[in-house]
């Protein structure tokens, strides 16, 4: 037998839960985890309000800056419409995890959804898929902070900016969650001081004419340029903003005061970010006035930070670049490590990944190894695909939309055909809904993104095959 302290994981199973998820035994004292057949090795030191933080710093209430360019010129200016469109869109998703998450308070987020709302296999896949997202997150941010202190500090290659910001957030993520906790309140601090300014400053612009600007509903809805087909093109992109709300629930063994604490969490982020960000991309617009797209692929990674140019002068884009540089390379791919290495935990407990990854430091309780290995991956990454921004989004955005197919069709799947229950409006219409959005979106994705996220998921696919042939379990049973 081995304590909870126990680093050794595969000592740190229970029987395995019932059809329904839960294990018979444990009073109603213990760790919620015990009904799961886990025992408590995360430390349970966060609220409301550090999962709130959390969630829109990951999703960076300025994402708009870094993407600005790209959603513009797919979206024929109308770049407000799409994240409004959006916002509608990752509602029913956010729902479905504020349901799921009530059931299954535990840390493998849609991964362990899809096992038991599904099957173990759709779980697998569900979790493979997103790990495209997560594991290549950090390298998109990485390069587009990169890319964001070029244009301010010329005289420094992008590829040492890259390597500072992976040793700096592996460092913070080791330290433990309270840690980065601590650096995500300052971070989303700095960053709605700076997004208030631009406000200000866009606004007063606008009010002036300021190159021919004026106060319009183009950006809105442009009846010239307008069709369905434009704006999802427009989401299968700026969707990326909005990834963040579901990494909320890969805290959910480190969350004190109940289930319900990470639904909310998941709601309100999405909500109060999504506000922010149709704010300023509709000023951001106003200041481009008369246009519907940009010359080239150099104008839309520079795009935000040359309205903020004209919004308050050279003084401001600076400012708003560093800002973005350091919001995208150091605050949200501080979160982005975590919540991909908790992922990598809950995988790697469960067997369907290298067991060495499920290792928790005994004194710190972070999953250290998950942690390096995440580092080692954005840097080789990041590196390799230097300015690459959009590639980077459009193949992120395929692994996260692909597993939120698998999370609507888990919560109606668990709700009405494995608990019987007749709660068709939130358990069937949400889900239906959610389902034919993102699959839709997903069907604008661009050709790279449905061939690259297409070959993703071959590979799992193949690793199941595998996992079948040798008689290796694909159920979420860990051999004692």
């Amino acid at each position: 037998m081995t304590s909870s302290q126990d680093t050794d994981h595969s000592a740190g199973r229970r029987p395995m839960p019932d059809q329904h998820g839960r294990t018979p035994g444990p009073s109603a004292d213990e760790d919620p985890l015990a009904r799961f057949g886990y025992q408590k090795q995360l430390r349970r030191t966060l609220d409301l309000r550090d999962l709130l933080v959390y969630g829109m710093v990951f999703m960076v209430p300025i994402a708009p800056f870094a993407i600005f360019g790209v959603v513009f010129e797919l979206s024929k200016g109308m770049v407000a419409l799409t994240y409004l469109v959006g916002l509608v869109a990752m509602v029913f998703t956010a729902l479905g995890y504020r349901e799921m998450s009530r059931e299954f308070p535990i840390a493998g987020s849609v991964y362990a959804y899809a096992a038991r709302g599904l099957r173990p296999e759709a779980g697998f896949l569900a979790g493979w898929a997103i790990l495209l997202d997560y594991l290549l997150v950090p390298t998109l941010l990485y390069v587009t902070g990169a890319v964001a202190l070029q244009s301010v500090i010329g005289g420094v290659p992008q590829w040492l900016w890259i390597v500072v910001f992976v040793v700096f957030n592996t460092a913070v993520n080791l330290l433990g969650i309270e840690t980065t906790a601590l650096m995500n309140k300052l971070f989303l601090l700095a960053e709605l001081i700076v997004l208030a300014l631009f406000v200000g400053l866009s606004v007063s612009a606008i009010a002036r004419g300021v190159g021919g600007a004026h106060w319009s509903l183009d950006p809105l809805y442009n009846p010239q340029v307008f069709s369905v087909s434009v704006v999802f093109s427009a989401l299968s992109v700026a969707a990326l903003s909005f990834l963040g709300f579901d990494a909320i629930s890969t805290l959910a063994e480190e969350v004190r005061g109940g289930a319900r604490v990470v639904g909310r969490a998941t709601l309100l982020s999405l909500c109060i970010v999504a506000a922010l960000f149709v704010v300023q991309s509709y000023l951001a617009a106003l200041l481009l006035p008369g246009r519907t797209g940009l010359p080239g692929q150099a104008a839309e990674n520079t795009a935000f930070y040359d309205v903020a140019r004209i919004a308050g002068g050279v003084w401001l884009k600076n400012v708003v670049a560093i800002t973005s540089a350091l919001a995208a390379a150091v605050a949200n791919a501080l979160v982005a490590q975590a919540a991909t290495s908790r992922l990598l935990f809950s995988m790697a407990r469960d067997g369907f990944l290298p067991r060495f990854l499920a290792h928790v430091n005994p004194k710190r309780q972070v999953p250290e190894r998950a942690v390096f290995l995440v580092a080692a991956i954005s840097l080789v990454l990041g590196l390799a695909l230097v300015g690459q921004v959009a590639l980077l989004s459009s193949l992120v955005n395929f692994g996260a939309l692909f597993s939120f197919l698998l999370l609507h069709l888990s919560v109606a799947s668990w709700f009405l055909i494995r608990r019987r229950q007749r709660t068709y409006g939130m358990h069937l219409v949400v889900p239906l809904l959610g389902f034919l959005i993102i699959g839709y979106v997903l069907w604008k994705a661009s050709p790279h993104a449905q061939i690259g996220g297409a070959c993703w998921l071959a590979v799992g696919v193949a690793i199941l095959v595998v996992r079948r042939r040798t008689g290796r379990s694909v159920d979420l049973r860990l051999d004692a």
